[in-house]
């Protein structure tokens, strides 16, 4: 018989919030666990937030639909996930990245196995050059886990990053949308149904800009699965 090793049971766990010891699976404290600022209310096409809305979209979406068809969002962009995704997207933490993809996941998963059907996973690319500097592309990272978590198959070859773009940060929304045209390309997927995952949504210009992509590759339809909701 093999024995494969645990690599928990050699280092103590502990909250990848507040660092106390822990005996779970999920390196998230209880107390930590409550005060997450858990996304429920939310623009249906771009998750922006809403309270009382009753499943209609924003004005925005209304005024100007998004390319992607639907976006959904565990956590909302605000302490203390601003600073775990931080520690993971910038500093390598991966097991920040960890605990905030299986909260997704969890997301996911309560909605049912209907919602998920046919789904294909595609993480947002990165340019090679950028990709280089970081060392992984913490939107694949994301999408491992809910590949694995959800059983659904994981497609990042779909889709590429053609141009390096200027970083996303300081710019406003138009800026925003100059900056991705033309940024991404894909591979044929007709008739298929996409999800694209990424770490955080703020004006959905990248997600837009690589749903256009897919969509004029034959994509059927396209969501967005995001950890969390900028405000």
């Amino acid at each position: 018989m093999v024995y494969k090793s645990n690599p928990r049971a050699w280092l103590p766990a502990c909250c990848v919030l507040c660092g106390v010891a822990l005996h779970g699976l999920l390196d998230l404290c209880a107390a930590c666990a409550n005060e997450l600022p858990l996304h429920r209310d939310g623009c249906p096409r771009c998750a922006m937030p809403l309270e009382g809305a009753g499943g209609a979209p924003c004005g925005q979406c209304q005024r100007q639909p998004p390319r992607f068809d639907a976006c959904l969002a565990a956590l909302r962009y605000d302490y203390p996930v601003r600073e775990a995704i931080g520690r993971f997207k910038f500093h390598g933490e991966l097991a920040a990245g960890r605990v905030l993809a299986l909260l997704l996941a969890r997301r996911i998963a309560a909605l049912g196995p209907e919602y998920r059907a046919g789904i294909t996973l595609v993480p947002v690319p990165l340019h090679p050059t950028r990709l280089a500097e970081r060392g992984f592309n913490q939107s694949e990272r994301i999408a491992r886990v809910l590949a694995r978590e959800l059983a659904l198959p994981m497609a990042p070859a779909l889709a590429a990053r053609a141009r390096r773009t200027d970083d996303q940060k300081a710019l406003d929304a138009a800026a925003r949308r100059r900056n991705l045209a033309t940024a991404f390309t894909a591979a044929p997927c007709r008739a298929q149904r996409i999800a694209l995952v990424d770490d955080v949504i703020t004006t959905g210009a990248t997600l837009d800009a690589l749903a256009a992509a897919l969509r004029a590759a034959g994509a059927a339809r396209v969501e967005a699965w995001c950890l969390a909701r900028s405000l």
